[in-house]
């Protein structure tokens, strides 16, 4: 069986690569198509083969000059001539496409329509919002892109139930879970660029997003700070919103030295060692389906406090620390305990590693999907 397996802007890589492998372990021969990697992915395909099919000049001016408004400018236009006039054989060549995320939905209808009926298609709805109202050119006709699919892969009952109040058809809908991940290991050059902590110290890592609620954070940690209770706080990773705002409020509170930032496209390893040093990880969501930076941090054993949104309000009791979303003071209540006393943030980390090994595998997560794809190709022959 050949998959043709779709994430041209490479958004979730490690996910392609974990689900990439098990699929080929399992005896597919599967091809992920993307863009050219960049320094800080490491990813290192084994077992299938990777295509750099999308954005190949943009990329080339994104190396030169950066990310301003003239690479992003290339960067959609590019991806919509692929889109609309691009060679599909590629795409062709597979028994079944399977499309992670769809990065530019008015473009995505364009590649859709010329595949539909000529192949199966499958999308992974990671979250049923796919852009979390945060990008409205790239969402825009997202949900009516659903109905070109013929099969739709969700990770939980959340998304499931979203997908379900939109109309979509329950039949199509197959959910699968999501097994945890290993980010890339820290080296000893990641381990030294992050300084070791000296009171417990509070961890934000990945994107930085307004749905991700780093602006409930920073008010939580203030009031605590002010309160006279004595941590710090690390965000890591790159800010696709203004964070200027927020330290300077630091700033002006006088708790600047407590801010720690590293800002920026980091590489797994450095985001490794900064789970690696921290004592809680945080994750005050305003709402998400499912969280793959939450599932790449169970195994190092730390201990988690999360909203309730989406996955995180179904996590078994013990897990993690659950606040109400949206809930800046609750959001401190839920901190205060794991910063106070050592014992307890080694409990829940240890609960939060016990939980990792628990969940199922990537071989447990490829099975499930090769059925979908079976099951779609039985129906056509």
């Amino acid at each position: 069986m050949k998959i043709a397996m779709l994430d041209p802007s490479l958004f979730t890589g490690r996910y392609d690569d974990s689900l990439c492998r098990a699929l080929a372990d399992e005896g597919a021969d599967v091809r992920l198509l993307a863009r050219p990697m960049r320094a800080t992915d490491a990813i290192e395909p084994d077992g299938y083969a990777y295509s750099p099919r999308y954005f190949r000049h943009s990329e080339a001016l994104r190396a030169r000059h950066g990310e301003g408004r003239l690479f992003r400018l290339l960067k959609a236009a590019e991806y919509g001539l692929t889109c609309a006039m691009g060679s599909l054989a590629p795409l062709l060549d597979a028994d079944v496409v399977h499309v992670q995320w769809l990065p530019l939905a008015p473009a995505d209808a364009l590649m859709l329509r010329r595949l539909k009926e000529r192949r199966p298609l499958v999308h992974t709805v990671h979250n049923a919002d796919a852009y979390h109202a945060d990008a409205a050119i790239q969402g825009r006709g997202y949900r009516a892109l659903l109905d070109l699919f013929d099969a739709l892969i969700v990770h939980g009952d959340t998304t499931r139930a979203a997908l379900e109040r939109q109309g979509i058809d329950p039949a199509r809908i197959h959910r699968t879970a999501h097994p945890p991940m290993r980010l890339a290991n820290a080296d000893t050059a990641d381990l030294a660029a992050v300084a070791d902590p000296v009171v417990p110290r509070l961890l934000f890592f990945g994107t930085i997003r307004p749905y991700k609620g780093v602006d409930l954070l920073i008010e939580a940690c203030l009031s605590l700070w002010c309160a006279g209770h004595d941590f710090e706080l690390v965000l890591a990773g790159k800010p696709f919103m203004d964070v200027a705002p927020l330290i300077a409020a630091v700033e002006k509170a006088g708790f600047g030295q407590r801010l720690l930032t590293d800002l920026g496209f980091l590489t797994e390893g450095r985001l490794d060692a900064h789970m690696a040093k921290a004592d809680v990880i945080v994750f005050p969501y305003r709402h998400i389906d499912s969280s793959g930076a939450f599932l790449s941090a169970l195994h190092h054993g730390k201990a988690m406090v999360t909203s309730d949104a989406g996955m995180f309000g179904q996590l078994p009791d013990g897990v993690a620390v659950r606040a109400a979303a949206g809930n800046a003071p609750a959001f401190a209540q839920a901190l205060l305990p794991l910063i106070e006393s050592r014992a307890i943030r080694q409990e829940y980390g240890a609960r939060a590693c016990a939980y990792g090994e628990a969940m199922g595998s990537w071989k447990d997560m490829a099975v499930a999907t090769i059925n979908v794809y079976r099951t779609l190709l039985a129906a056509r022959a």
